[in-house]
């Protein structure tokens, strides 16, 4: 009878077989994954740093132009950023090129860049995402809101002041769609769940609740 040691040595032996008939093989595929490493930190570090950096610059010019007024030119460098480079700085040149296009009535174009920017975080993010449904709103497109602000709501987490100012926002969007039960269950989960910001900001939810509900014909 064989051993389990006979056999342990048996599939050594035809590992090691193995291994030698297709040395060649192995060594070519490290090779070639000694080559994608290279590649890899030739980009990160002779064009994915450098652009990172001409990005940033060019960032802070458009921020500084801001700061001086200067939005006109301050716009075209962000549009610049986002348009030439593939970075984190090119989103937050995205972000911030859709806020002055808001701020110019311009929902459109502003909606074109959020929709292109990945939301991180939990302020940036859902605060770029509220703006995405402001821009829906104004261009009555609601449904499209509603999903902004959703998305908003959801990035916020347990913020108490992020997450019930998104929910109110989607609650007139609901109010301007007729959809008033809807709207109700908003108002009561902030009355319920956020008592402080209701308290805070001065916002009576019970009226808001009482004329959502009349609408509603309940």
């Amino acid at each position: 009878m064989r051993t389990t040691l006979e056999e342990v040595n048996e599939s050594l032996s035809t590992a090691a077989q193995r291994l030698e008939d297709n040395k060649k093989y192995i060594y070519w595929a490290l090779g070639a994954a000694a080559v994608i490493v290279l590649l890899v930190a030739g980009y990160v570090y002779g064009i994915h740093n450098p652009n990172v950096n001409k990005a940033k610059e060019l960032i802070g010019k458009a921020d500084l132009e801001y700061l001086q007024g200067d939005t006109v030119n301050a716009l075209k460098d962000y549009e610049k950023v986002f348009d030439t480079y593939s970075n984190k700085p090119a989103e937050r040149a995205a972000f911030n090129a859709a806020i002055l296009l808001y701020q110019q009535g311009k929902n459109k174009e502003a909606a074109g860049y959020l929709e292109k920017y990945d939301p991180e975080g939990n302020l940036v993010g859902p605060a770029s995402q509220s703006l995405l449904g402001d821009c829906y709103v104004n261009l009555k497109q609601y449904d499209k809101a509603i999903a902004a602000f959703d998305k908003a709501i959801k990035l916020a987490g347990d913020n108490e002041v992020y997450a019930p100012t998104f929910m109110l926002k989607k609650a007139t969007v609901l109010h301007a769609q007729k959809k008033y039960a809807d709207e109700v269950k908003i108002y009561e989960n902030i009355r319920d769940n956020y008592p402080q910001y209701a308290d805070i900001y001065q916002v009576n939810m019970d009226k808001y609740i009482e004329r959502a509900k009349a609408m509603a014909g309940e």
